[in-house]
C-alpha cells in the first residue's frame, strides 16, 4: 500500500504544495508573491493575505500534477515553524481542515529540519552522519545530522543571516528585491578586488552584522569621493561582497568537518542556490576528498517537497500531531 503525503509550506512569502509517494516527489508547486518587490522586502500582512488567495489553487494544482485523488492521501504534512506567524497560520489552518475533512493524520514539520532533509528528495542521498550548512534569508546554521530525526545545531548565526547580508548589501547598492540573486548574477561579471573584513567569531558560530556595517561605511566613503563609484564598479563590488560571505561560510564548514571528522558535507536553504557558494563547496570538497551534496534549484528555496519528504519519514516512525498544534515563529528541533 502506498504512503502518499500531501505537504503544505507557507512559512514566508511562497505558497507551496507537494505530493510525495513512498519518498518520491510526484509534484512540487509554488506560487510566488510579487507584491513585495515594491516594498523592498516581505510585508507580513501582505504575505498572509496572498497565502489565503493562493493556497487552494496551489493544492489543487499539486494534486492534479501528481495525478492523485484526495481519497488517496495518507496524511497531511505542514510547516509549523519557524516563519511569519500570519503566513504559518494560513498553511496550518488549511492542513488541519483538509485532514479533519478526510479523517487523515497530521504531521507537523520544522522548516529548518525540512531544508536539511530536502537532500532526500533526489539522488544521490547523503549517508549518515553528515554535516549540512543551512543558509537562508533568516537562518545560518551548521547542523550535524545523525539520522532523519536526530539533528544537532553545532553552529549558528549570532545576529543576521547570510541571506540577509546579501539582500541588505544589495539594497545599499540600489538593487531590486530580492537582491541576493542579483548580487550573484553581477558577481559573475566582476572581480573581488575590494577587501571587506571577515567576522572574527570563535567556534562554529557566525555573525554578519559587522560585515554589513563595513560595506555601508565603505560605500559611504567611496561615494563621497566619487558619486559614480557604485555605478562604475557595481560588478566588482558584488563580486567582493559575495567572495567575503562565501569565504566566511566555507571556512566555518571546513572547521566543523575537521572537528567532527565527518566527510559527508551538504548545503541547503535559499542561499545554497548562490553560484559562488556552490562552486566553492565543490572545489573544497575535491581538495578535502569530501562527498558533497548540493540540492537542485527547486529544492533550495522554500518548497513543499522538502516538507513532504520530512513528513514521510515522520509518518514511518509514527510521529503525528493533533488538531491543537499551533504555529511557532522561532526555533529548530530535530525531534
Amino acid at each position: 500500500m502506498y504512503i502518499t503525503i500531501l505537504a503544505i509550506e507557507s512559512s514566508c512569502d511562497d505558497t507551496s504544495a507537494a505530493v510525495i509517494r513512498d519518498g518520491n516527489v510526484l509534484s512540487n508547486c509554488i506560487a510566488n508573491q510579487e507584491a513585495h518587490r515594491q516594498y523592498g522586502g516581505v510585508v507580513p500582512e501582505v504575505a498572509s493575505r496572498a497565502h489565503q488567495a493562493n493556497i487552494i489553487p496551489v493544492v489543487d494544482l499539486a494534486l492534479r500534477t501528481a495525478g492523485v485523488a484526495k481519497r488517496e492521501i495518507s496524511a497531511v504534512a505542514f510547516t509549523r515553524g519557524p516563519g511569519l506567524m500570519g503566513s504559518l497560520l494560513v498553511g496550518t489552518s488549511f492542513a488541519k481542515a483538509f485532514a479533519l475533512s478526510f479523517g487523515l493524520p497530521l504531521i507537523e514539520v520544522n522548516h529548518m529540519q525540512a531544508h536539511v532533509l530536502a537532500h532526500f528528495a533526489e539522488e544521490p542521498k547523503p549517508a549518515f552522519p553528515f554535516l549540512c550548512l543551512t543558509v537562508s534569508g533568516g537562518h545560518t546554521q551548521i547542523v550535524r545530522v545523525e539520522n532523519y530525526q536526530d539533528m544537532q545545531v553545532i553552529g549558528e548565526t549570532l545576529d543576521d543571516a547570510a541571506g540577509e547580508a546579501f539582500d541588505k548589501t544589495g539594497k545599499m547598492l540600489g538593487l531590486g528585491y530580492p537582491a541576493g540573486p542579483l548580487v550573484d548574477r553581477l558577481a559573475r561579471q566582476g572581480q573581488p578586488r575590494f577587501v571587506f573584513p571577515e567576522p572574527n567569531i570563535e567556534g562554529l558560530n557566525f555573525s554578519f552584522s559587522g560585515f554589513k556595517t563595513a560595506v555601508l561605511y565603505f560605500l559611504r566613503d567611496q561615494t563621497a569621493q566619487d558619486p559614480k563609484f557604485i555605478e562604475d564598479n557595481l560588478a566588482d563590488i558584488c563580486a567582493s561582497v559575495q567572495h567575503t560571505i562565501v569565504s566566511f561560510l566555507i571556512k566555518k564548514l571546513l572547521k566543523a568537518a575537521r572537528q567532527t571528522g565527518i566527510r559527508e558535507i551538504a548545503i541547503a536553504g535559499g542561499v545554497s542556490a548562490n553560484s559562488g557558494l556552490r562552486e566553492a563547496l565543490v572545489a573544497l570538497g575535491q581538495k578535502q576528498n569530501w562527498k558533497t551534496y548540493i540540492p537542485q534549484m527547486q529544492f533550495c528555496t522554500d518548497n513543499a517537497a522538502m516538507i513532504g519528504i520530512t513528513g514521510y519519514y515522520k509518518y514511518l516512525s509514527g510521529q503525528f500531531c493533533g488538531q491543537d498544534a499551533a504555529p511557532y515563529v522561532r526555533g529548530f528541533t530535530g525531534q
